[in-house]
């Protein structure tokens, strides 16, 4: 998106029973028959007796156990429409369904509380179902009672109606009252997650075992969403200037010219944050203002600069040849204050594939030159159009700045459908087009491990993650006609139960033959000016390796690096207009779970196009 110094970045090279019968002697006379002995009655009495109270103590139950599970039935369906309602922000009839779920978990819990209840829990066969069954009724009223009404009353103060910008400034009283209130609900479910985590499922009947695994999924999918919820409401007033004024750098990534990160940092704008008043104090683009760095403006790792040389430290277009989020946003962090004197606070990025999605809240958002940008033209207009309308860089340069003012104006003047913007940012957020760094070590620690970190995470061994990231080597916008598709597989297990991971990746070109202005087809490195060249970096899991890259049924020579603990394997795609290439990668873990089934993640360089991607886990071995 604007007037890179051009380039080519190079990558581097139950027991028996057993009856007895009593035989007489020779020499004994005949068995005379055992008188009955005073004290039988009474025990036979006595047992009986017992016999008859388990009866009545099992019938007992069996009627508070019919209940409970009608209670447990109606109090799931209640569910399902309180999570409904909330979601559709229908907050009033969401009070009356909490209402009525409290009585039914209420009442599911007494029928399933008790000493007799816990009396029949310890018998055999059926003690355990009844246990667990006893367990979920009392998580669910600890649930209706203690944590969701905290979770309400949060949902009726954070409409994003409210929390939406209104003529450049957001009103923070309502987030600063939810704040404590979601942290206590999120205990509550977290409390909740870990005592059904906690049941022994191994034994129990089908039916009882299905919910109490569906629970504990439930639980885990609405610890994730307040969790995040916790997060943003402990990062937001800070950063919007609560407790004193805040500068962050916004970057807009131009995914025609692809990094790992998504695309090439082009035009950027500064925010400044002051108790919720939003205003842009500067504006321009990574080559024209920020332009090149000598010396570097930071020392890089040996293990990086073995990867990418000291170019993300010298090139503001640059800074993201890493995956590695964080390392990119202090990168340019630097930069503009060596160029600004300005020391921000934090590192936002965003790409036009994510502006699309906003526009899609927003409506159309005027722009001094040009026709106005929207949700279906804007990904044409930003990353293709716009360079043969605008021949020389500096007017590239210019029109990129202006855009990316007008729409952040738009947004923080509160253009637009607040919830479909609140939509909007969540799904460019889950496709990594919206990433976040700060500065400050304690909020950077409340943002790791989520999605706007952009840093892949430490894996589990029962979830390696491969990561597949992409970098353009020819200095041109032809990435805008790439596409990607990858397929993640685990290998068969292997006589000591170790097995592979494989993955099939497939790049393709669609771009003309003719007529791209020489911007775009960039420095023809390989020969034919509309030939791209992507350079590839595969991550592998920690403590693993790439083992081997085939095509076509040919072995491929590939760099190999370091980065992270990881192991990076890199390529370079050439890919004439119209052509596909594929590639088979063997990734070998030195360590998988024997036990369990494995589970693999992907991670891939958002594109202009989205990835077409498949990840298939590993039963267990035997």
């Amino acid at each position: 998106m604007q007037n890179e110094e051009r380039y080519a970045f190079e990558p581097p090279e139950q027991p028996s029973r057993i009856q007895f019968k009593r035989v007489r002697r020779a020499n004994e006379g005949p068995t005379e028959p055992v008188k009955k002995r005073g004290r039988r009655k009474p025990i036979l009495l006595a047992a009986a007796g017992l016999v008859a109270a388990l009866l009545v103590t099992l019938g007992m139950v069996g009627v508070s156990g019919f209940r409970a599970k009608g209670h447990l039935q109606t109090a799931a369906g209640l569910f399902a429409q309180l999570e409904q309602q909330i979601r559709t922000g229908d907050v009033t009839a969401a009070k009356g369904t909490l209402a009525a779920l409290q009585i039914e978990t209420k009442a599911a819990h007494e029928d399933t509380d008790g000493a007799l209840w816990g009396l029949a829990g310890k018998a055999p066969i059926l003690g355990d179902d009844l246990r667990a069954v006893g367990t979920v009724a009392k998580v669910l009223d600890d649930l209706a009672f203690n944590g969701l009404p905290a979770l309400m009353d949060v949902a009726a103060g954070l409409d994003p109606k409210t929390l939406a910008p209104k003529n450049g400034r957001v009103d923070m009283t309502a987030l600063n009252t939810a704040a404590p209130r979601i942290a206590a609900g999120l205990t509550v479910i977290r409390n909740a997650h870990a005592e059904v985590q906690g049941i022994p499922v191994d034994g129990l009947v089908g039916q009882v075992e299905a919910a109490v695994t569906q629970l504990s999924a439930g639980l885990g999918k609405a610890e994730e969403l307040v969790s995040t919820a916790d997060r943003a409401a402990r990062l937001l007033p800070g950063m919007l200037g609560a407790q004193g004024p805040r500068n962050y750098l916004v970057l807009f990534q131009n995914n025609a010219e692809v990094r790992a990160t998504g695309g090439m940092p082009g035009a950027y704008i500064v925010v400044h944050a002051d108790a919720g008043a939003v205003t842009i104090t500067d504006q321009g683009t990574a080559a024209s203002d920020l332009k090149t760095f000598s010396p570097p403006v930071q020392t890089l790792s040996l293990d990086q600069q073995s990867l990418y040389t000291d170019r993300p430290a010298v090139f503001p277009a640059d800074v993201n040849l890493t995956p590695d989020y964080p390392t990119a946003a202090s990168l340019m962090r630097n930069m503009y204050r060596k160029r600004s004197g300005v020391t921000v606070n934090g590192v936002l990025a965003t790409d036009p594939v994510a502006l699309s999605y906003l526009l899609k809240a927003t409506g159309a958002v005027k722009l001094p030159q040009g026709e106005p940008l929207t949700a279906d033209n804007a990904v044409r207009v930003l990353l293709s159009e716009a360079y043969a309308k605008y021949p020389e860089p500096t007017a590239q340069d210019a029109y990129f700045a202006r855009a990316a003012r007008a729409t952040f104006e738009a947004l923080i003047k509160g253009q637009g459908d607040a919830k479909g913007m609140v939509t909007q940012l969540g799904r460019a957020a889950g496709e990594r087009r919206l990433l976040m760094w700060s500065a400050d070590p304690a909020e950077q620690q409340i943002l790791a491990g989520t999605v706007l970190e952009g840093r892949l995470p430490v894996d589990d061994p029962a979830s390696p993650t491969v990561g597949v990231f992409l970098n353009d080597g020819t200095g041109a916008k032809l990435s805008y006609y790439l596409t990607q598709t990858a397929a993640l597989t685990v290998g068969a297990c292997d006589e000591d139960g170790g097995r592979e991971m494989h993955l099939k990746l497939t790049l393709g070109s669609t771009a003309p033959t003719t007529g791209l202005p020489a911007y775009v087809t960039g420095l023809a490195l390989s020969g034919n000016k509309y030939t791209s060249r992507t350079n590839v970096m595969v991550f592998s899991p920690t403590n693993a390796a790439v083992v081997g890259i085939t095509s076509e049924g040919q072995e491929i020579e590939f760099g190999a690096g370091i980065e992270r603990g990881r192991f990076v394997a890199v390529l370079t795609a050439d890919l004439v207009p119209g052509a596909k290439q594929t590639y088979d990668i063997t990734i070998q873990p030195s360590e998988l779970p024997k036990d369990g089934a494995i589970r693999p993640r992907l991670w891939t360089t958002p594109g202009v196009r989205p990835w077409q991607t498949a990840v298939e886990p590993g039963a267990a071995c035997a």
